[in-house]
C-alpha cells in the first residue's frame, strides 16, 4: 500500500500476531493502509507511551490493540490518546482468553475501549469495525464495505444439503 497507514495494529508480543493478522487481513482486503507493531504495556512502557502520544500526529485514525493475559495494552493506549481504540482479547493458555476479555472490557468510566470477541474472530471484526469507522468520512470505502457485505451474504446457501 502506497498511502500512509491510517490504522495501527499493536500487540503485546510477537506471539499475538497469528491472531492479530486477522485484523490486518480484513484491512488489506478493503484497501485500508495499516501498520503493525509490538508495543508491550509491561515490557516496553516507554515505547507504548511514545506510540500512543504520537499516534494522531503520525496520521493514525483508529488503533486496534490486541493483548493476552493481563491485557493492559488496549486500556493503556486508550488512556493516552483520543483516537478510537478497539481491543482484541488474545486467547491465553491459562484461561482461554477469559482473563484477556475481562481485563479489556472492564475499563473505568472515561477510558473507552471497544472490546471485541476473543481470538481470531474478534481480530477480524476489529478490522471490519475500524473500516466502518473510517467509512463514515470516506464514501469510496463505504461502497467497498457494502460490496464486501454483499459478497459475504452471497456465500450463504439457502439449502441445507449440498447440490
Amino acid at each position: 500500500m502506497s498511502q500512509s497507514p491510517v490504522v495501527a495494529i499493536i500487540m503485546g508480543s510477537r506471539s499475538d500476531w497469528p491472531t492479530m493478522k486477522c485484523a490486518a487481513d480484513a484491512l488489506t482486503e478493503l484497501g485500508i493502509a495499516h501498520e503493525s507493531k509490538v508495543v508491550s504495556a509491561h515490557r516496553t512502557p516507554d515505547r507504548l507511551w511514545a506510540f500512543a502520544k504520537g499516534a494522531k500526529a503520525a496520521g493514525f485514525k483508529v488503533i486496534i490493540a490486541g493483548a493476552g493475559g493481563a491485557a493492559h495494552l488496549p486500556g493503556m493506549a486508550a488512556s493516552m490518546t483520543d483516537l478510537p481504540v478497539l481491543g482484541v482479547p488474545v486467547e491465553s493458555k491459562a484461561l482461554s482468553g477469559l482473563d484477556s476479555l475481562l481485563s479489556i472490557v472492564q475499563m473505568p468510566a472515561g477510558v473507552p475501549v471497544g472490546t471485541l470477541a476473543v481470538g481470531a474472530a474478534g481480530a477480524r471484526n476489529a478490522g471490519l469495525l475500524a473500516a466502518r469507522i473510517l467509512a463514515l468520512g470516506d464514501p469510496a470505502l463505504a461502497r467497498r464495505l457494502a460490496a464486501h457485505a454483499a459478497a459475504q451474504t452471497a456465500k450463504v446457501p439457502e439449502g441445507v444439503e449440498d447440490d
